[in-house]
């Protein structure tokens, strides 16, 4: 481990270098069509037309809308006068920067809670650019540097906002990136669990004048998405898809058709966010990350649809799980070890080629549970951070009883 850790800038450089010759090299390595997305569905702001515009010339099977809110076509607008080349290729740098970033931010949160760090003579910022080498070519991460996603950003954004002590900059970042895209919005509920109500509020407040700004600025555009679009999973993509890792697409090809927002998947929900609660209250005091981790999973969860390349989260996950206090246990190397094979293999994407339609929801059983594998690991997560809450929780009251006074008198 020493050894890598001592060659990790070079290990970076070369899957950095690596991950650029496979962008160009291969047939679908630059066709960036989420970016394509942003660009040009930014330029159709100028005929009025933002939620008509589609992109079809890389899926025709789904020609792909503009789904994000309209203050997302206003920030990414300038980037259609460049040459999309040139767009192109400094997204994949950035996205690589930006991944960099989160792991590095991701731990020193860790290192904020782990007593024995003080003095380590460990050179954190080598261990990061060792994870970002194999983190280029996970799923969530190489699909994202595929389609040109923003998903990398989103999340070291949220992560940004957390570490900062002003209320105003944590709630106006989170506020600011739910107006580029809606999921970053459950942060907020990391503000309230750690009772930072300012943050939580101005976050509110922040994403109110994204859609203040997008209502003056666009009017009609703007009013066609809050009045007609929000919430229609349909538009955004096939549930039923194996791409599509939350509960309800998990759910759905389980079934074998498509459960809608119905009681069955409501009470999925509410099993999900009971378990979500009872693991944010095992965790320990001041575990910034772990909090985050816990938040940003039950959204990943919940959203109808989230799909793989939603899941750049699990990187700071496998950040928490091996360079935490528990990293010794076998429990946590137990769950480390799954999402490990999780994101490397690439498990949805082995079943994308099984699946005959991504419109089909119903597939043989064994492909169906196969499906469900994030799913399967969030609930891993949650399930060994409540066992490990537990287990604390008894030490501290045995540990109370050796050291309280014996309450009978000495004869």
């Amino acid at each position: 481990m020493n050894r890598l850790v001592r060659y990790a800038p070079f290990l970076l450089a070369l899957s950095v270098i690596t991950r650029l010759v496979w962008a160009f090299a291969t047939p679908n390595g630059m066709n960036l069509v989420d970016l394509h997305v942003y660009v040009d569905g930014a330029a159709a702001l100028l005929q009025g037309n933002l939620y008509e515009f589609t992109y079809a010339e890389k899926t025709p099977d789904f020609p792909l809308p503009f789904t994000y809110p309209p203050f997302a076509a206003l920030v990414f607008f300038p980037l259609h006068y460049l040459p999309f080349t040139i767009v192109g290729v400094c997204w994949q740098l950035a996205t690589m920067a930006a991944m960099f970033l989160l792991i590095r931010l991701a731990i020193g949160l860790v290192l904020d809670f782990r007593p024995d760090a003080v003095g380590s003579t460990t050179d954190w910022t080598r261990v990061a650019m060792l994870w970002t080498a194999l983190a280029l070519w996970t799923e969530p991460v190489r699909t994202t540097l595929d389609y040109g996603q923003v998903n990398v950003f989103l999340a070291l954004a949220a992560i940004v906002a957390i570490r900062s002590t002003r209320w105003w900059i944590a709630g106006g970042i989170v506020g600011f990136v739910a107006g580029i895209k809606l999921t970053p919005a459950i942060t907020g509920l990391y503000f309230l669990a750690t009772k930072r109500w300012k943050a939580a509020a101005f976050s509110a407040v922040a994403f109110g004048a994204t859609v203040a700004i997008s209502y003056l600025v666009l009017g009609r555009q703007a009013g066609t998405y809050f009045t007609e679009l929000l919430g229609d999973a349909d538009r955004i993509g096939p549930v039923g898809s194996v791409w599509n890792q939350s509960l309800r697409g998990a759910m759905s090809r389980i079934a074998g058709r498509d459960i809608d927002s119905s009681v069955l998947w409501l009470v999925g929900v509410l099993a999900v966010s009971v378990l979500a609660f009872f693991a944010w209250r095992a965790l320990r005091t001041n575990d910034r990350l772990g909090t985050l981790l816990v938040v940003q999973l039950l959204g990943l969860s919940v959203s109808p649809i989230s799909w793989s390349h939603h899941w750049v989260w699990v990187l700071p996950l496998l950040v928490w799980l091996l360079h935490g206090p528990d990293r010794h246990l076998l429990g946590t190397r137990l769950v480390a070890g799954y999402w490990l094979v999780a994101v490397v293999v690439g498990i949805p994407w082995i079943l994308s080629f099984f699946q005959e339609s991504i419109w089909l929801v119903s597939r043989p059983g064994l492909l169906a549970w196969l499906g469900a594998v994030d799913m399967v690991g969030v609930l891993l997560v949650y399930g060994w951070t409540i066992r490990l809450g537990r287990g604390r929780l008894k030490g501290q009251k045995a540990e109370n009883r050796s050291l309280a006074p014996d309450s009978h008198p000495s004869p």
